[in-house]
């Protein structure tokens, strides 16, 4: 038997590279798409190199000509497609007078076009075969919409909608799709700088304030994993300490 097949839209270097190493573990082979492809090939180094399976593409996920591309190469090559996990960012911060119609228009493309485009095309792969699963990372930006956040707000706002209508539509044939809300900040160098811009040391943090990648990705290899008879469709991770 073949290795079952995920497709990451958007691996970069923390959450995204931690679900692709979790998937590795087990047992699956991991296709995994960024923009800057050539980035992807220390992951795919230090995931074969361990005995997985990984291949790496260059993906732009609002050309959807790109998309439907790389889905084709995924499924000739590697195998139909079990998993797709969406997680595309596009976490900027634009006070509302700052905000050209520009800005908007690609972080929307980024963070709720994309995930349509990618979103349809894992279902007119897993549709006809009656099974899979489609995972997208929203953000607390899903739910509420900041000051100077706009913009990000309302692509969010967007994915999440995307995601209930599909989960809503293609339950009933046998594809589990679900929305995760990541409600507060991952153990990154971005995170860390922002919390020093805004006058605190990162370094001094108390144990298990900000997520870390690993733990994050132990949720979306249970969500991949569930039974149908008890699907999740939304589901939010925050750490103990957060107010929310």
């Amino acid at each position: 038997m073949t290795a079952p097949v995920v497709l990451i839209v958007g691996a970069g270097d923390y959450i995204g590279a931690a679900i692709a190493r979790r998937f590795a573990r087990g047992g699956y082979t991991v296709c995994m798409g960024r923009r800057n492809g050539d980035k992807l090939g220390p992951l795919v180094e230090e995931i074969r190199a361990e005995g997985g399976i990984a291949h790496g593409f260059t993906l732009d996920a609002r050309d959807e000509d790109n998309v439907t591309e790389v889905f084709r190469q995924v499924e000739d090559a590697h195998g139909p497609i079990e998993v797709m996990i969406f997680n595309v960012g596009g976490n900027v911060r634009f006070p509302i007078l700052e905000t050209t119609s520009r800005v908007f228009r690609k972080v929307w493309e980024m963070a709720c076009f994309a995930g349509f485009l990618s979103g349809r095309e894992a279902a007119r792969y897993m549709v006809p075969r009656g099974r899979g699963c489609i995972l997208f990372t929203g953000a607390t930006a899903s739910v509420k919409g900041s000051a100077g956040f706009a913009a990000f707000a309302a692509g969010k706002h967007g994915l999440r909608a995307l995601a209930q209508s599909m989960a809503r539509e293609l339950g009933r044939k046998n594809i589990h799709v679900a929305h995760l809300v990541i409600d507060a900040g991952v153990d990154t160098a971005f995170v860390r700088e922002r919390i020093a811009q805004a006058g605190s040391d990162p370094g001094s943090l108390p144990p298990d304030t900000l997520m870390r990648p690993e733990s994050v990705a132990e949720t979306y290899w249970m969500l991949a994993h569930q039974p149908r008879d008890a699907w999740t469709f939304e589901l939010d991770l925050r750490p103990y300490g957060e107010t929310w």
